[in-house]
């Protein structure tokens, strides 16, 4: 047997409620009914105890006159058989009756149901069943006076033997299936309402099973939700909570997989620009070393040294690719933890300029610092630091034409270090701006906007600072631009 999905067990509760509450509706009806009809036959018969009490001598001096008490009860129950006469004395104590031989079960009656009726108490007011060790019924009683003076009183029991076994017989036919007809017609209509009103009530519950049932994989990506309704303040519907919080997680898990898709492909995009530029280097390093193999006789010592120059040259661009891919390697997978220190800016700054004097010179570029004084120490990791203004100095001078220049520029803003890397080359193409920082193009297409690893190696070392550089817009070239925290005014970032 299969197990009850979420709605059908609801469904079943539900209707297992409705079928106790109709039940407990009927139970209530069918009581204010019962209580309803004692009191009509307790109001209907209000002076029958005062008329008995009046009519005829039931005692006297001497005693109750039990001929008389028992022709005179004989003769109303005649009349009315479903009453029952008694005669009780001042204490309750039943003195006459025309009850069958072992029916009465009482030889006296609790008056203060008498005394209540008596005074006026609202109906129905049940007393004591002589015929009935427990039974209590409706009644009617009235004080008997004997020469001025309260002897006792007359009760009578309203409903009595032969009342109860002719309702029980009648209601065991016609008047029982007219209930019963009652209460399946309106247990079926408390049903078909209910079923009415549990799919309007469930109806998020079903509308939310369906978006669930609906999010899955289309073309690669998850299927889009409609948005539903936001929850009002203080708004306490749970389903429309829940529907909202869904909606908004496959929103997200839409948004992550859209991005996980885009860096898959500037992932698969950086591997072909790498083979591309491995290829390159490699083919040439290749060619020129077979080169010399199979001509190094006939070779003279100038070729030979120049052939061995490219071959060199090949390889170290090989090396230096091979090292920024370690590098980036360890950077995005969290093989580097920060060093932080506490350093001059200015003096890193020129020491890279050192490094790099030789090279522009050659290009007869000039390298130009604007550095203020006054300037406060930052706080960083000072290898990092130095490999970012090294790969942005490269990335200038190599793009750069002969005759430009370089400029490094630094300025203390708010508790901060600003660093600007500018060059007279021909800039960065609109269309690159966007994915400079994700996707270097192949090194060896000799484009002019390509920056290649190192602006890679620059944006991920800057992440590891909580930074960011930027590409500023410039009149000439391109602008670089990143800051770093002043020693002792911001929390130490961490450290992958």
């Amino acid at each position: 047997m299969n197990r009850l999905t979420l709605s059908q067990r609801l469904s079943v509760v539900f209707c297992a409620l409705l079928l106790v509450c109709c039940g407990a509706l009927a139970w209530i009806q069918m009581r204010s009914t019962r209580m309803h009809e004692q009191e009509t036959v307790q109001r209907l018969s209000r002076g029958l105890a005062e008329h008995i009490a009046r009519r005829g001598e039931l005692m006297d001096t001497g005693g109750m006159r039990e001929g008389e008490v028992r022709a005179l009860f004989g003769k109303l129950m005649a009349v009315n058989p479903s009453v029952e006469v008694y005669l009780l004395d001042d204490q309750g104590r039943i003195l006459g009756h025309d009850a069958p031989d072992g029916h009465l079960k009482r030889d006296r009656v609790d008056l203060a149901p008498v005394q209540a009726l008596l005074a006026g108490a609202a109906l129905p007011i049940l007393g004591d069943d002589p015929r009935s060790l427990g039974g209590r019924k409706v009644f009617n009683a009235a004080p008997l006076v004997v020469q001025g003076r309260q002897v006792g009183y007359i009760y009578v029991v309203l409903v009595g033997e032969q009342h109860e076994a002719l309702a029980a017989n009648v209601a065991a036919s016609t008047s029982l299936r007219t209930t019963l007809w009652s209460l399946a017609i309106v247990a079926g209509v408390g049903l078909l309402a209910g079923v009415i009103a549990f799919r309007w009530v469930t109806r998020p519950l079903r509308q939310l099973t369906d978006d669930i049932q609906a999010f899955d994989m289309e073309a690669g990506a998850p299927a889009r939700l409609p948005a539903p309704r936001a929850p009002r303040p203080g708004e306490r519907d749970e389903l429309t909570i829940l529907q909202h919080s869904f909606t908004h997680m496959a929103q997200r898990i839409g948004e992550q997989w859209q991005q996980l898709r885009q860096q898959d492909l500037q992932r698969r995009e950086l591997v072909a620009n790498i083979s591309h530029d491995l290829r390159t280097p490699l083919s040439s390093l290749h060619g020129y070393l077979e080169t010399l193999a199979l001509k190094d006789a006939t070779l003279s010592p100038e070729e030979r040294q120049r052939y061995l120059a490219i071959a060199l040259s090949q390889s170290n661009k090989v090396g230096r690719l091979a090292q920024a891919l370690f590098e980036l390697a360890r950077l995005e997978h969290g093989g580097v933890v920060l060093d932080l220190q506490a350093f001059s800016l200015p003096d890193l700054v020129q020491d890279v300029f050192q490094k790099f004097e030789l090279a522009a010179q050659a290009r007869r570029q000039s390298l130009r610092a604007g550095i203020p004084a006054g300037l406060p120490a930052v706080e960083a990791d000072l290898g990092l630091i130095e490999r970012v203004l090294t790969n942005l100095l490269d990335n200038a001078i190599r793009h750069t034409p002969e005759g430009g220049h370089v400029q490094v520029t630094l300025q203390a803003v708010a508790g901060e270090v600003q660093v600007s890397v500018s060059d007279t080359g021909p800039g960065i193409a609109p269309e690159r701006r966007a994915q400079l920082f994700s996707t270097p193009p192949a090194l060896g297409s000799q484009r002019p906007d390509s920056g290649g690893l190192g602006l890679l190696i620059v944006h991920r070392i800057l992440q590891l600072h909580h930074r960011r550089i930027t590409l500023a817009d410039s009149d000439e070239g391109a602008r670089f631009e990143f800051s770093l925290p002043a020693a002792g005014r911001h929390p130490r970032p961490s450290g992958n």
